[in-house]
């Protein structure tokens, strides 16, 4: 460690630092806090872009990891997306490319929240940085380019500098906020698949022959049990009761 470079040492003790979790009222404003973003409307609107981020994001990894050729990202302004990908317009490749898209934001949130169950506030910050990073590559559309380098701009700066509070209040808000954003997209969906949008519920239809209200099911159903499961982790009642 001592031949490294002093910035490439400070940055890997930041990374390993191990945090600890704040008082239990903090948790509870923070969740409440992202509450209010995700069901406020006019607060969605604007944020909402932020889980298209990562539901993008999720189709972009799924694609890629079965051999999928990836073409693309692009995000809109009215917080909608596409990810572009190339090979057979059928078969377990597809299916699992065009499912990845929803559960992503809850998996994402999930991720965070067991990171900072686990104390590892900074690694998760820049768990989050590297992943935008690495999708800024594939965008293809300047709102697109603007969306992505201004989150990951904002992650980057409270990491970096801010203050152990702010960050962690940070951390926490952004973990609920993916929880509950996750949830809120499934509920959304349902209002777009009854109208027969050709959202990925309706895509995985055509595909599979599984009826799209099921799809929706198994996304509410995966969203509700990152909520749970994720804010035990957050409230620190999972693994264990000695962080309360």
């Amino acid at each position: 460690m001592s031949q490294l470079p002093e910035s490439v040492s400070s940055f890997t003790d930041r990374l390993n630092l191990v945090s600890q979790q704040p008082p239990l009222w903090v948790v509870l404003v923070t969740a409440a806090v992202a509450l209010v973003l995700v069901v406020y409307p006019p607060l969605w609107r604007w944020l909402r872009t932020v889980v298209t981020i990562a539901h993008e994001a999720g189709h972009a990894l799924v694609a890629v990891l079965t051999g999928r050729t990836l073409t693309g990202v692009r995000l809109h302004s009215d917080t909608s997306g596409v990810t572009v990908s190339r090979g057979k317009p059928y078969g377990l490749g597809m299916i699992l490319t065009t499912m990845a898209g929803y559960p992503a934001p809850s998996a994402l949130g999930f991720g965070c929240a067991a990171l900072l169950g686990a104390g590892r506030l900074t690694l998760m910050l820049w768990v989050v940085v590297a992943a935008l990073l690495v999708l800024l590559l594939w965008i293809r559309n300047l709102f697109g380019l603007l969306a992505v380098v201004c989150s990951g701009a904002v992650v980057f700066a409270v990491s970096w500098f801010g203050t152990s509070v702010q960050q962690g209040v940070f951390g926490y808000g952004v973990a609920w906020f993916l929880l509950f954003g996750g949830l809120r997209a499934v509920a959304e969906l349902q209002r777009v698949q009854v109208r027969g949008d050709g959202s990925d519920a309706d895509q995985l239809a055509y595909l599979t022959r599984i009826p799209a209200l099921l799809w929706v099911l198994v996304f509410g159903g995966t969203a509700l049990a990152a909520v749970v499961f994720g804010g035990r982790m957050l409230l620190g009642f999972w693994p264990s009761l000695g962080h309360a």
